[in-house]
């Protein structure tokens, strides 16, 4: 019997770090500032040689996507990232259909917001406020 890439599953490392950066166009070094940032979390062998499964690859995929055709720096791609775990809902594929359907625009928020659920708390809740800087001493 045959098996092919589409049978396996999508979460079993099988990549080594420049197999996964020749998939996805990128330098291996790419890959590891993406480990770095916390944005992917490779699994390690025993030696701790990274392996990257088909999941990783795609997740890399939607990082190189976001940075080089949406503009969004890595710290906004953590964010949105966070937001899918915590409210458990694809904002990044609800984005991509809105993209893909024409320019992202004001008209598509009423679309994600959908998508995502009309819990005010969860959509209008502010982000903590920063500590106030620091009066520096004079030299």
């Amino acid at each position: 019997m045959q098996h092919s890439r589409f049978d396996r599953d999508p979460t079993r490392p099988v990549y080594v770090i420049s197999v996964a950066a020749r998939i996805v166009a990128v330098h291996p070094r790419t890959l590891r500032i993406y480990e770095d940032e916390g944005l992917i979390e490779p699994a390690r062998t025993p030696t701790n040689i990274r392996l990257y499964s088909d999941h990783d690859v795609r997740r890399i995929l939607w990082i190189r996507h976001l940075t080089q055709d949406r503009g969004v720096n890595l710290a906004g791609v953590r964010i949105l990232f966070e937001l899918e775990e915590r409210l458990g809902v694809r904002i990044l594929e609800a984005l991509s259909d809105e993209w893909t359907a024409g320019d992202c625009d004001d008209a598509a928020a009423p679309n994600l917001r959908d998508s995502m659920g009309s819990d005010p708390e969860t959509l209008t809740s502010a982000p903590p406020t920063p500590p106030a800087p620091r009066p520096r001493s004079a030299p």
